[in-house]
């Protein structure tokens, strides 16, 4: 009930947003309704924590105003026994948004952002200036900024070591990629090699040659980790700190959040049916407000510190565990409340 009443909301809200661009770049009936099928999957997974806190606040609300949750305990049943259904019940979800989010969603996120890609023209989806990327153990390359639809970058460096000895350093002005031939172009060549104190300088005006990198490599799209299933995260996190990349935090970040997305819909549950499992004076209304209070502040937090992942050196696991510890106390400190 609570999918079916805020996805709705989602995708209005979305094409409000979105219809100008649709116009112009005149997007295709099918694609826009393919869009908002991946839609309802990126935006359900990342609320879908919150949607499960207000259910389980909802329907508890409603049997406790009816006074049956008190009937159920002045009849003997232990407050343990009465939530044992919803901690099976949240089990269950847990293992589907685990499964759903290592598995499934990647694959609609995919869909999502190249759709984003293609027809919005998102300009913040890669960073574009000042690269710099090692390629192996020898190889650095350097670009001052790179123009993704052009695969094309300005001012190339590549500086190739022996240990900590530079043995040769390549610049040029510009590097692109000829898919026709397969080979990198280096206009402007030079080449300085250096062997014990003599450098011996080659100057040509292009140069068509293989080198060990792809050109996309230079500037991946930010979303890349949520696009890729648990073993593809895992070998794209091996790379990507093996080359000093710049995003690693982020798809450090998105790895911690797959495991702590299933276990924040468990500990949310607790909080949930330990909030509102008894009559208050406010009646169901109340225990919303406390729920949408709590689920906001969720979601404050947990962006919050998501923002600091990317725009600083803020450690990931702190970030994506840090919320589930301070809720996870929430839930302790309530349940043991409701107990009483």
């Amino acid at each position: 009930m609570m999918l079916g009443l805020f996805i709705p909301i989602g995708i209005m809200v979305d094409i409000a947003e979105k219809i100008d661009k649709y116009r112009e770049n005149e997007v295709p009936t099918e694609k826009i309704i393919d869009y908002y099928i991946d839609f309802i999957w990126y935006f359900g997974n990342q609320l879908y924590p919150v949607f499960i806190f207000l259910a389980v606040i909802w329907f508890t609300s409603r049997i406790a105003n009816n006074t049956e949750i008190t009937a159920m305990l002045s009849s003997g049943l232990s407050y343990n026994r009465f939530i044992r259904p919803y901690l099976i019940s949240a089990s269950l979800i847990m293992l589907f948004t685990f499964f759903s989010g290592m598995y499934i969603v990647p694959k609609s996120n995919l869909r999502f952002n190249e759709f984003i890609s293609t027809y919005v023209k998102n300009k913040d989806e890669r960073q574009i200036n000042r690269l710099f990327k090692q390629i192996n153990n020898n190889e650095y390359v350097y670009v001052s900024s790179y123009d993704p639809s052009r695969k094309r970058g300005a001012n190339f460096t590549l500086e190739h070591f022996k240990g900590v000895k530079m043995e040769h350093k390549i610049s040029s002005t510009t590097i692109r990629w000829r898919e026709e031939d397969s080979v990198f172009r280096l206009m402007n060549y030079r080449i300085r090699t250096f062997k014990d104190d003599l450098e011996i300088l080659e100057k040509m005006n292009y140069k068509d040659t293989i080198l060990d990198f792809n050109i996309n490599d230079l500037a991946p799209v930010n979303y890349v980790a949520e696009t890729l299933n648990y073993s593809q995260l895992n070998k794209l996190i091996r790379y990507e700190k093996s080359s000093g990349s710049t995003l690693i935090n982020s798809h450090l970040l998105v790895r911690h959040k797959r495991y702590t997305l299933p276990l924040s819909c468990f500990v949310l549950s607790i909080i949930g049916v330990s909030v509102s499992s008894f009559k208050q004076r406010g009646g169901m209304g109340l225990n919303l407000a406390i729920g949408v209070s709590l689920g906001f502040f969720f979601i404050f937090l947990d962006k919050i510190l998501g923002v600091l992942v990317v725009k600083s050196n803020f450690s990931p696991g702190i970030a994506a565990w840090g919320v589930i510890f301070i809720f996870s106390l929430i839930a302790f400190f309530l349940l043991k409340k409701a107990m009483k």
